[in-house]
C-alpha cells in the first residue's frame, strides 16, 4: 500500500487544498498509520463504494483513491479514534464526486453485513447483479438519504460516526436518517404495490388467454 501511495501521489495538495505533509518523518508516520487503516477497513470501504457504484473494478480504484486521499490529508484527522468515520467521510466524498461527474446513482440490494465484515469479491459481484424491491426503492429516494441509509443500516456507523462521515452535526445526521427511513418505507411500499399490480395484470392476461372448458 505504501508503494502504491508513493507511486500514485502526483500533486502537492489534498482535500480542501490542505498541504501534503512535508517532512520525511511525517510522511513515514502518515504512511504507517494509513497502512494500518487499510488493513483494518479496506473491506468495508470497498463494500460501501461497490454498493454506491455497482461496479467492482471502479469501486476497487476509488477505494485506493480514498486511502490515497487519507494519506494526503493525514494531518486533518484530529483524533485517531475517529479514523473510521474519517475514512467513510473521504470515501463518501469520492463516491459522490464520481456520481455527480457521471450522473449515475445506482445502489445494490440490502445485504446487512455487520460492522467489520469484508465480503468476498465474488459475493459482491454476485450481489451487484441482483435486483429487487429494495434496490429500486433505494433508487427512488434522494442521494444524501440513500447514503445515510447505507452508512447507518448496512455499514453500521454510529450516530456520531454518521455525522462525521456526512460532514454534518449529530442532530442533522439523526434528522436526515429519520427522513431517509421514512422515504425508504414509502418507496418500498410503492415498489411492492407496483409488483402486486404487475402480478395481478399478468394473472389477468393469463386468464384471458386460457382456453375455456369445452373449447376446441
Amino acid at each position: 500500500m505504501v508503494a502504491a501511495l508513493d507511486n500514485r501521489i502526483g500533486t502537492r495538495r489534498g482535500f480542501g487544498g490542505s498541504a501534503l505533509v512535508s517532512s520525511a518523518w511525517e510522511r513515514d508516520a502518515a504512511a504507517g498509520f494509513v497502512e494500518e487503516l487499510f488493513a483494518a477497513h479496506h473491506g468495508e470501504i470497498y463494500a460501501y463504494l461497490i454498493r454506491m457504484l455497482r461496479d467492482p473494478e471502479l469501486a476497487a480504484d476509488l477505494t485506493q483513491d480514498a486511502f490515497i486521499k487519507a494519506y494526503r490529508n493525514y494531518d486533518t484527522l484530529e483524533k485517531p479514534e475517529n479514523a473510521r468515520a474519517w475514512l467513510y467521510q473521504i470515501a463518501h466524498r469520492v463516491a459522490l464526486d464520481h456520481i455527480r461527474r457521471q450522473k449515475i446513482v445506482r445502489f445494490l440490494p440490502w445485504t446487512g453485513e455487520s460492522r467489520g465484515a469484508a465480503p468476498s469479491t465474488e459475493r459482491l459481484v454476485m450481489d451487484a447483479h441482483l435486483s429487487g424491491d429494495m434496490q429500486r426503492a433505494l433508487a427512488r429516494i434522494p442521494e444524501r438519504q440513500r447514503a445515510a441509509i447505507l452508512l447507518a443500516e448496512v455499514h453500521d456507523l454510529t450516530g456520531l460516526e454518521l455525522a462525521a462521515a456526512l460532514g454534518v452535526s449529530h442532530v442533522a445526521a439523526r434528522a436526515l436518517l429519520t427522513r431517509a427511513r421514512e422515504s425508504l418505507r414509502q418507496a418500498l411500499a410503492a415498489e411492492r404495490e407496483a409488483d402486486a399490480q404487475a402480478e395481478a395484470e399478468a394473472e389477468a392476461r393469463a386468464a384471458r388467454n386460457r382456453p375455456t372448458r369445452g373449447a376446441r
